[in-house]
């Protein structure tokens, strides 16, 4: 029997807990949450899935999806805003 938990890794190193395997490029916000496209606005922390990495030990998988911080000028061009 294997257990499988899937991590959240901030950009500063914290990890959480997940029910939810996501996608590479996936966009998400603090709580790992999926954003919509557009996201709903440019003043938010937001998220994109980067690096999916699976350890393996004696009947525990780790799935540790890497988190990389969005810029707003980025969320803004999602929107159709142009940076200033």
């Amino acid at each position: 029997m294997t257990i499988e938990t899937r991590w959240l890794v901030y950009p500063d190193g914290e990890r959480q807990e997940t029910d939810r395997l996501l996608a590479m490029n996936e966009l998400v916000d603090m709580n790992g949450s999926r954003l919509p496209l557009p996201p709903p606005t440019d003043r938010m922390v937001a998220y994109r899935v980067f690096k999916v990495r699976r350890v393996e030990e004696r009947g525990e998988l780790d799935v540790l999806q890497y988190l990389e911080l969005v810029p707003a000028a980025e969320l803004a061009g999602m929107m159709g805003i142009r940076s200033q």
